[in-house]
Order: structure tokens, then C-alpha cells, then sequence
């Protein structure tokens, strides 16, 4: 497909939302309105076929979307790089590193379920890379009360929104939708709904849209000032007017038009593109930054422009059926097939061998990408959130968030003779995924796998099966503890050593205080270190080592053997001798000192609580609550719709192991869930009794 280059008329964006929202059918709608395919097929529909950009026979099987697919489109003379991102919040990294490179985003929403807890998620992560973002209302054809969903995104995100159609009809009836900008009516017919019929506003529904047609010039006001004059002097401003005011305002993402229809009965698709094109930035409105690590990575603005040094991220990694296949956003100069790259990493030089655009599985040789472009490299062996340069400079692009792991597996081979197979794929899903992680326990002589859920590592046990061929055993799961203290304590020790020769030598002398990351904090740090020694009675040189000592400390606690988070270490006086004391000597003394402190702080348990949230049939609410209950959660909200009740609760992780079995047959398969973390809070006393004798039990058979 030829590709017209003009950054004017490029979007790169996302496709967005709780899961089961209809992201991916909204995605083959666009796709085939766009030409990119000429049949459409549904996620789970009847031929057996799949949605375009589930292409992975295990996203088919099970109807769900597990890792973010790329296409690009060309809808009337704009060029749209898209990418359709996972809904399941075990696949969070998935958004987490699209929404990283894109400009732009649309927020889809269920019409009959309204803002669900992936949202909440979503919409935090487009925050968090100032992504601006049109909202669309899917599921029309259902049950649905369409307005309410816009209060909601008020309610529950605090967007400030302003409804850009009101929809014709409702349920089986609903035809189409009247554009509030223009008052003219769209009528989609045809048996794919390619056909429109643009007619004038039905005179039934002349009052309802002109009252929403006043919000939307008050709202636009706020943002223009031309409309705002005219707003003032009861104008009325014009149609062009109105888009540029209200295009200002969601670039600012302080304005969220919404739009509405049924991507799967093929309603209101069209104009969705229109609004992309209309709404959405284009790569050169969006500020980007770079670190110079020439000038100690100090921030740089990236321009999109072809004639600067190239710059390029390389945001997702996969293995194709040719090797490793490498997504790249490129943020300045160009990249040409043949050309030489420089990784900022590791600073090594590579050849781009093969460049492509990509159709989900599907790819199209170029012989060179642009500035502002997503494209996809063959051969080149990096790292997911490696930058790449000409060589000419030496910038990395800022990293992404990447949540902890919760949830952990012991796995290994179920035959022996496979145990290479097996080492290669964690590996090889490591590099992929950031939150996967894997380590071998030394104690136990275990592979644990770590992830974000039971539905993240069931997926890639089934993927060493299916593309490795190593049929894998897991064991009982392991939930990340952490301990933490409920006091302060002091500490006075002294590290003594001699061994003939220079022995060793550290005082330190402090205290041990409860801690949590303030305004100004880092919001992922677990410990503070306050150093108040004054008239150089430890040397400046050996503070540093104290320093890490105390974080050694802190990797395993003695009370069940996790990390300890919620600390902060005073140093407050000390003593040093001339000869035998080193860094070394006060590492050890910090290390001792730590343990002696925690004993006397009342160190506590914490498990890891997760936002839950069940959605089931209402005659079927008592078996969820009655569930919820048992696995020690703490129900916060109910809401019922349309025969479907939604629960919302916080619940330990280590009771939710099988939950998804036994909601099953607590609601004839009817219920679903999705569950994502939450925050740490401390165990009950007979929880944590219960894993202190276990924690010692497994110390004194090492000690054997």
C-alpha cells in the first residue's frame, strides 16, 4: 500500500480499553473501511476466522487480545499508524509501552458497562504519558443508557467531556448518529454499514441535540477565543471554528470529545476516523524528550524532522517466524534499509538488514522510514526500551513504568530431556516482556517465573508448549510478601575482626523510624537513608558504604524471609579507626546493625491486596459476594445494570489462586473478572504465624 509522507497528515495512535469493550472488532471495522482488508471476521465469530490483528492462534482460542498488534492505514489523505493494545490487565505492559510511543488515543468504553476498572487503569497510563484521547461509547445495539457513559467519564476519570453525537435509535433500532458540529444526521446501511446517508437532523430529535449543541460551544468557548467572543455576544460561531477550539482543548487533554456506535454492527466507525484525523495530534504537536548523555543526561527536545540525527526507540520486541522482530518509533531523522545504527545501550553498531511496515502478521518491505513513523526492523538483536542513534548523538529516550510482579510459579520441564528447550524460553519471553521475570532460587533449586496473574504465566506456559515444544510442571504459587516494621528502634553496634594483620573496625550508632514515600518522593521507593553524622566521626568516604549496607539488609527480612519495604535509617553517630576500619568493615556493621534494629521494631507481614472487580448476571449476586467473602475481600460497590450486577472489592492474592474456576461454576460460566494490584497491607496475626513457622521450617531444613 503506497504511503504518502506528510507529517501534517500522520497519526500515530492506540486503541484502548477494559477488557471486552470491542477494541479489536473496532480495530477490523477501521481496517476494512480503510481498504487495509476486504472481508471482516469476528473475534469469535462463526467462521472459525479471527479478528485480523489476533494473529496469534492463542489469542483465537481464547477470544481475547494478548499482545498489541500494528497496522497502518490510510483514511481519506491521512496516513494512521494504529496499534490495537490488550484489555486484561496481566497484559498491562502491552499498553503501557504503545501508549510510550503514540501521540494520540481512543478511549473505547462498553455503552452498557461504562467506565470498568481496566479504564481507570488506561486512562491513568495516558496520563502518565500526556497522551490526548477522544473517547468512543461501543455497544450501542445493546441495552444501554449512551448519555450516561459521558457523566460517568466526569465522575469516575474527571475528563472533562463533551458529547460530539447523539445517537439515532437505540438497541436494534439504532441507525446512526446526528453530528452536534454540523446538525446533520448519518445514517449507516449497506451490509457492512459502508454505505452513509447524510440527511438533516430528525425533527424529534431537534431539541434533545440543540441542547447538547449549547454544551459543546460552551465547552469549546473555554479553549478559543473567537468562540468564546462569540459565545459572550450569543453568536454563532462556525463550523471550522468550533473544530479548532475543540481540537485545542483535547490536545491539552483538557477536553475529551466523545463519540458513540457499534463497531459490530458496523455504526459510527466512519466518522470515528473523521474525528482521529480532526482531533488528534499529529507527531510534530507532541513534545517529546531525550537525555543527552554527553552532557550528564540532560533533557533534549526531540523534532520530528528527516534532516536531524536519527533517533529511535525500540519499543517491542518478538519472535518471528525470520527471527527477532523489533518495533521502532521514530522520533527524529530517517532510517534507510542498509544504514548503520548505533545502540545506546551497549554501544554497538548494527546494520538494518530489513525494514517493515506491519499488518498484525503481515509486513510490507520499504526501503526507508520517516520522522514521526512506527516502523518494524528484521536482525537486530536489542532489549525492549533500547534507544537507537546514527552514531552523530548519543540520546536515550526517557524509559517506561514498569509495574512489579505479584505473582510467582515454580516451573520446570516434565521431561528431562527438553530441560534446553526449556531454559531458552524464559529467556527469549524475558527480552519480550519486562514483567516477566525469572530466576533460579538458589535454595530451592527452582526456575520461578514471576508475572502480573495466573492468566499472564498460564499464557506463556501454554506458549513453551506450543512454540518450543517443552510441556511444563508449576508448583504451588509464590505471592511477593514484603515485611515491613510498626515501631522505631535504635541501634548501637560494633564491628570487630582480627585476623592477624589490619582487622576490621565500624561503629554505627542510629535509628530505625517507619516510612513512606512523601510529596517530592519517588513513589516506588521502599527506604530513606538520613545521614546525621557531624565532626567527621565516621569519614565521608565510608557513608556510601553504610548506605548499602542497610539495602543489602533489607532483601530478605527474618521474619518470613521477604523484602522489606517502609524504612528509613538514621544514621546518627559512629566511631571509625585509622587503620583496620574500610568500606567494607561499616557494609558488615550496617548489615548487623539493621538486623539488631528490626528485631525491636515490630516487623510485620504484608501480603499484596488486588483491586477486584466481577461482573455476573444479577440471580447469581449472593454466590459472587458469598465467594468474595470467603477469600478474606472487602466488597467497596455494587452496581446493577441491566441484569448485570458489577462488584467491586479488595482481596488478599494468595486467597484468589482457582478464583476463575469457581466463578465459573458459582454463575454457569456467566461471570467474569478482572483483578489488578492494588497496595500492600499488613496480614492477619494467624496469616502471619502461619508463614513465620514456615519460613523456619524451610531455615532449619537448609540448616540439616
Amino acid at each position: 500500500m503506497a504511503k504518502t509522507w506528510d507529517l501534517d497528515n500522520v497519526r500515530n495512535i492506540g486503541i484502548s480499553a477494559h477488557i471486552d469493550s470491542g477494541k479489536t472488532t473496532l480495530t477490523e471495522r477501521i481496517l476494512f473501511y480503510t481498504g487495509r482488508i476486504h472481508a471482516i471476521h469476528d473475534v469469535r465469530g462463526k467462521d472459525g476466522v479471527g479478528a485480523k490483528m489476533d494473529s496469534m492462534e492463542l489469542e483465537r482460542e481464547r477470544g481475547i487480545t494478548i499482545q498489541s498488534a500494528a497496522t497502518n492505514v490510510q483514511w481519506k489523505n491521512t496516513t494512521i499508524n494504529i496499534i490495537d493494545t490488550p484489555g486484561h490487565v496481566d497484559f498491562t505492559i502491552e499498553v503501557e509501552r504503545a501508549l510510550r510511543v503514540l501521540d494520540g488515543a481512543v478511549l473505547v468504553l462498553c455503552g452498557v458497562a461504562g467506565v470498568q476498572s481496566q479504564s481507570i487503569t488506561v486512562d491513568r497510563q495516558m496520563k502518565r504519558y500526556n497522551v490526548p484521547r477522544i473517547a468512543f461509547v461501543n455497544k450501542l445495539d445493546r441495552q444501554v443508557p449512551t448519555l450516561c457513559v459521558a457523566k460517568m467519564l466526569e465522575e469516575k476519570l474527571h475528563h472533562n467531556t463533551v458529547m460530539m453525537q447523539v445517537p439515532i435509535g437505540i438497541e436494534d433500532n439504532l441507525q446512526g448518529a446526528v453530528d452536534l458540529i454540523t446538525m446533520k444526521a448519518w445514517y449507516y446501511s449497506g451490509e457492512n454499514g459502508e454505505q452513509i446517508d447524510i440527511k438533516d437532523c430528525p425533527d424529534d430529535m431537534k431539541e434533545e441535540c440543540l441542547k447538547w449543541r449549547s454544551e459543546l460551544i460552551a465547552k469549546a468557548a473555554d479553549f478559543d477565543d473567537v468562540v468564546g467572543e462569540k459565545f459572550l455576544m450569543e453568536e454563532e460561531p462556525t463550523e471550522d471554528e468550533l473544530r479548532a477550539a475543540i481540537r485545542k482543548g483535547c490536545l491539552s487533554m483538557n477536553l475529551t470529545p466523545v463519540f458513540c456506535g457499534s463497531a459490530y454492527k458496523n455504526k459510527g466507525v466512519q466518522a470515528l476516523l473523521d474525528a482521529v484525523q480532526t482531533y488528534l495530534p499529529n507527531p510534530k504537536e507532541v513534545r517529546n524528550e531525550g537525555l543527552d548523555l554527553k552532557k550528564n543526561e540532560e533533557k533534549v527536545i526531540m523534532r520530528t524532522d528527516d534532516d536531524l540525527p536519527l533517533v529511535a526507540l525500540a519499543f517491542k520486541l518478538e519472535e518471528g517466524r525470520y527471527g527477532q522482530l523489533t518495533y521502532f518509533r521514530i522520533y527524529q531523522g530517517k532510517m534507510k534499509k542498509g544504514e548503520f545504527i548505533h545502540n545506546m545501550t551497549d554501544k554497538k553498531k548494527v546494520k538494518i538488514p530489513r525494514l517493515v511496515y506491519m499488518h498484525s502478521d503481515d509486513m510490507e518491505d520499504i526501503e526507508e522510514a520517516h520522522a514521526g513513523d512506527i516502523v518494524a526492523l528484521f536482525g537486530v538483536d536489542c532489549a525492549s526500551g533500547d534507544t537507537f542513534t546514527d552514531g552523530s548523538v548519543e540520546i536515550a529516550m526517557t524509559s517506561m513504568f514498569v509495574p512489579d510482579a505479584v505473582i510467582s510459579l515454580a516451573v520446570e520441564p516434565k521431561e528431562k530431556a527438553k530441560a534446553a528447550n526449556f531454559s531458552k524460553a524464559p529467556q527469549k519471553f524475558r527480552k519480550e516482556d519486562p514483567t516477566f521475570r525469572v530466576h533460579r532460587d538458589e535454595e530451592s533449586n527452582e526456575t520461578i517465573i514471576s508475572g502480573m496473574g495466573e492468566l499472564h504465566l498460564e499464557v506463556y506456559i501454554e506458549r513453551m508448549a506450543r512454540e518450543f515444544g517443552v510441556e511444563v510442571k508449576s508448583g504451588a504459587p509464590q505471592v511477593a510478601y514484603r515485611e515491613t516494621i510498626g515501631a522505631t528502634a535504635p541501634y548501637d553496634y560494633t564491628h570487630k575482626k582480627q585476623t592477624g594483620g589490619s582487622g576490621q573496625f565500624a561503629k554505627t550508632v542510629g535509628k530505625m523510624i517507619p516510612w513512606s514515600p512523601g510529596e517530592g518522593d519517588d513513589e516506588s521507593a521502599v527506604y530513606k537513608f538520613q545521614n546525621n553524622v557531624v565532626g567527621g566521626r565516621i569519614p565521608k568516604e565510608y557513608i556510601p558504604a553504610v548506605d548499602k549496607g542497610f539495602q543489602e539488609a533489607m532483601a530478605k527480612g527474618t521474619l518470613i524471609g521477604a523484602p522489606i519495604v517502609g524504612v528509613q535509617m538514621d544514621l546518627d553517630d559512629g566511631a571509625y579507626h585509622d587503620v583496620d576500619s574500610s568500606e567494607m568493615a561499616f557494609r558488615i556493621c550496617a548489615i548487623a546493625a539493621f538486623r539488631q534494629a528490626y528485631e525491636k521494631a515490630q516487623p510485620t507481614a504484608l501480603e499484596p491486596l488486588m483491586k477486584l472487580e466481577v461482573s455476573a448476571p444479577e440471580e447469581f449476586q449472593g454466590n459472587v459476594m458469598g465467594q468474595i467473602n470467603q477469600r478474606r475481600g472487602i466488597i467497596s460497590g455494587t452496581q446493577t445494570q441491566e441484569g448485570f450486577v458489577t462488584v467491586t472489592a479488595e482481596v488478599p492474592l494468595s486467597e484468589m489462586f482457582g478464583y476463575s474456576g469457581d466463578l465459573r461454576s458459582a454463575t454457569q460460566g456467566k461471570g467474569e473478572f478482572s483483578m489488578e494490584f492494588s497496595r500492600y497491607n499488613p496480614c492477619p496475626r494467624n496469616i502471619q504465624d502461619e508463614l513465620v513457622k514456615e519460613y523456619q521450617k524451610k531455615r532449619a531444613e537448609e540448616a540439616k
